[in-house]
C-alpha cells in the first residue's frame, strides 16, 4: 500500500503531546521506530490509527512542522517552582466539548430572550471577599450554616452543585474525556476551569480530583464567575497561583466553606482533639481537607502542617476511591457530568423540534437508545 509522507519530528510531537513511550506505541505499531527516525513512512490507515491512538488531529500530521498549542482560555496552573507543562490532548479537549456546549446554549438562551445572569461580573479584586462571599450564598439561596443541613460532606457537594445549578451555573463534574473511560483525566494537571458568559457560564470540576477537593474547585471557580473570569486552574496544595484574582477567589471560597468567625470559636475545643480537622468537619459538614485549609489561612495552624495533612489525606481520600465501586446509575452519572441545566436545555429543544436529534447526540455525546432513556431519565428526577 502507498505510504504518506509525514514528517518525523510531527510523529515523535504526536506522541509527547499523548504522554506516550516509544515502546507503548511499539506494541499496537510494530514499524513505529522508523517511523520517528525517518528511517520508514506508514500508510494512510496506519497514519489514521497514530492519530487515534495519540489524539491528535489527523490533519496536524500533514504540517510543516509541529504546531505550538495553547489553551483556549487563561492558564492559572501552577506546579510551585516548575513550568507548567504542555496541556494534555484531554484537557485540550475537555475544554473544546465544554465550550461547543456553551456556544450553543448561549445561542439557545438569547433565542429565548433569557437575561443575562447579574452575578456574572458584580464583583472587583478590590472588594471585600468575606463580603462578597456572602452575596454568593444569598444568590444560590444558601444561609451561612448552609452545610450543617446534609449528614455528610458529599451531599453537601451535591447541594451546592444543585444550587449553582438552579440560580444559571452550569456544573459539570467528570473525571474522563466525555464518556471515554479510556481517557482519566489527570487533577495533578488540572483541578477545574471556569467559561465565563452572562447568559451561559460554565462551571468544569475535575471528577478524578478526591471529592474533599471539588468542593474547594468549585467555590472557587464561582468565584471566577463572580469575578466574570475564565481560566483552567491546578491549586497544588489548595494554593492558589501568585495572581490578585487567585488569592481573592481562594480566601472567597475558605470563608463560604468555613465561616472565620465560626472556625475562630471553634478551634480551642478542635485543637485539643487527637484529629482536629475531623472534628471541625463533622460541626461544618465539609471535609476535613476545607477545614485544614481554612485553619491554615486564619494562621491556626503552619504551611508545613497543612500539607502534611493534605497528602496524607488524599492519598487515604484516593486509595478509598480505587476500591470503591465504579458502578452505579448511568443516567444520574451522565446528570453530573453533562450537567443538569444544559442537559434539560437539550432535551427540551430536541423535542420541540428546534434542535436535530444528531446535534443533540453531538452535544452530549449520547447517542440514539441511550439518549432517549438519558432524556426519559432526567424528566423523571424532581428539579433541585
Amino acid at each position: 500500500m502507498p505510504t504518506v509522507p509525514v514528517k518525523p519530528e510531527l510523529i515523535r510531537w504526536a506522541r509527547d503531546r499523548a504522554g506516550l513511550t516509544v515502546a507503548a506505541l511499539v506494541e499496537r505499531f510494530p514499524r513505529y521506530e522508523r517511523w520517528e527516525s525517518g528511517e520508514g513512512l506508514p500508510t494512510l490507515h496506519q497514519l489514521e490509527e497514530l492519530a487515534k491512538a495519540t489524539h491528535a488531529p489527523l490533519g496536524y500530521f500533514f504540517l510543516p512542522e509541529p504546531p505550538t498549542e495553547r489553551l483556549p482560555v487563561p492558564d492559572f496552573r501552577t506546579v510551585q517552582d516548575r513550568p507548567v507543562r504542555r496541556p494534555s490532548p484531554d484537557l485540550i479537549e475537555t475544554i473544546q466539548i465544554m465550550q461547543r456546549r456553551q456556544s450553543w446554549l448561549r445561542d439557545h438562551l438569547l433565542e429565548e430572550e433569557q437575561p443575562p445572569l447579574p452575578f456574572v461580573g458584580s464583583a472587583t479584586v478590590q472588594e471585600n471577599p468575606e463580603a462578597v462571599a456572602a452575596r454568593v450564598r444569598q444568590q444560590l439561596g444558601l444561609a451561612p450554616d448552609w452545610a450543617r443541613h446534609y449528614p455528610t460532606w458529599t451531599e453537601a457537594l451535591r447541594g451546592l452543585r444543585q444550587a449553582s445549578e438552579a440560580a444559571g451555573v452550569v456544573v459539570t463534574i467528570n473525571g474522563v474525556v466525555g464518556n471515554s473511560t479510556r481517557r482519566k483525566l489527570d487533577p495533578e494537571e488540572f483541578r477545574g476551569f471556569v467559561l465565563s458568559d452572562p447568559h451561559a457560564p460554565v462551571v468544569f470540576v475535575n471528577g478524578s480530583d478526591a471529592k474533599a477537593a471539588q468542593m474547594f474547585t468549585l467555590v472557587h471557580e464561582l468565584a471566577h464567575l463572580w469575578l466574570g473570569q475564565g481560566g483552567v486552574f491546578s491549586l497544588p496544595g489548595m494554593q492558589p497561583a501568585d495572581y490578585a484574582a487567585e488569592i481573592w477567589c481562594n480566601r472567597l471560597a475558605a470563608e463560604f466553606l468555613v465561616p472565620a468567625s465560626e472556625l475562630s470559636a471553634l478551634w480551642p475545643a478542635a485543637d485539643v482533639t487527637a484529629e482536629p480537622f475531623q472534628f471541625l468537619a463533622r460541626r461544618f459538614k465539609v471535609s476535613p481537607l476545607v477545614t485544614a485549609r481554612r485553619a491554615l489561612d486564619l494562621r491556626l495552624i503552619g504551611r508545613e502542617g497543612f500539607l502534611s495533612f493534605y497528602r496524607h489525606y488524599l492519598e487515604d481520600d484516593r486509595r478509598q476511591a480505587a476500591r470503591r465501586s465504579p458502578g452505579g446509575d448511568f443516567y444520574l452519572t451522565q446528570e453530573v457530568r453533562i450537567g443538569r441545566r444544559f442537559g434539560e436545555a437539550v432535551v427540551r429543544a430536541a423535542k420541540e423540534g428546534r434542535l436535530l436529534f444528531t446535534e443533540a447526540y453531538r452535544l452530549t455525546g449520547l447517542y440514539g437508545a441511550t439518549f432517549d432513556q438519558y432524556a426519559e431519565a432526567l424528566s423523571g428526577r424532581p428539579r433541585p
